[in-house]
């Protein structure tokens, strides 16, 4: 932790280990913000999709890029996740967004504005980051650093059930597919920096329920707290 900031928690994972969930968790436990940046480039894709922007048109996605306004509520005002200023929290998570999220988050120029905004949000620090590039591009100097990871089949079970919750049908061998494919093509990608796998601590959470995920980071983040 720096002098002038409070701690930063960034949490990288696998699709379906558990991030979103844990993160909320840890925030809560610790009076921290929760920044969903997987959450902003849902709005992103959710607005161009509306907008009939394609993913290469870099041009009109430049202008939808300046005048968005992408807000995400704190925990004790609803969570919500607002896209000029309608609670997009659900729709952002159908299954066309989810299918259409890496050609649009692949922009080099939405990951630039949306960077750029995060680190806004947390440049006073008391922020619990998730997301694909939280500790690396996002957060590189965050306090502590997490990898969640958890077998194929348990993520697979997990994202499922979450869209059965939500009323959305989908087969669990479609899901798993559709994780397996998403695993292989996070693998590809070059975000512009890599984990320092000295500096991360690894969490499987194949074989532990929420309460124990978040007990182990909150654990994690007050041993920080205490050096």
């Amino acid at each position: 932790m720096t002098e002038d900031r409070a701690p930063i928690i960034a949490i990288d994972g696998l699709v379906g280990a558990g991030k979103s969930s844990t993160a909320r968790g840890v925030a809560a436990a610790l009076g921290y913000r929760h920044l969903d940046t997987g959450a902003m480039y849902r709005c992103v894709t959710l607005a161009a999709i509306r907008a009939g922007i394609a993913a290469d048109d870099e041009a009109a996605l430049g202008a939808l890029l300046q005048q968005l306004r992408i807000s995400l509520e704190p925990q004790a005002e609803g969570g919500r996740i607002l896209l000029d200023g309608e609670d997009v929290s659900t729709a952002i998570r159908e299954p066309e967004v989810t299918r259409r999220i890496a050609a649009y988050a692949d922009q080099p120029q939405v990951r630039h504005a949306l960077v750029a905004q995060q680190q806004q949000m947390g440049r006073d620090g008391g922020v619990v980051a998730e997301g694909r590039d939280a500790g690396t591009v996002v957060f590189p100097d965050a306090d502590v650093k997490v990898l969640m990871v958890a077998a194929l089949e348990v993520r697979a079970t997990r994202r499922h059930r979450e869209l059965r919750e939500k009323g959305m049908s989908a087969s669990l061998a479609d899901v798993t597919e559709d994780i397996r494919q998403r695993d292989a093509r996070d693998a590809a990608r070059d975000y512009g920096a890599a984990h320092d796998l000295e500096a991360v601590q690894t969490l499987d959470t194949t074989e532990l329920t929420l309460a124990q995920q978040i007990d182990r980071i909150v654990g994690w983040a007050r041993e920080d707290k205490i050096r």
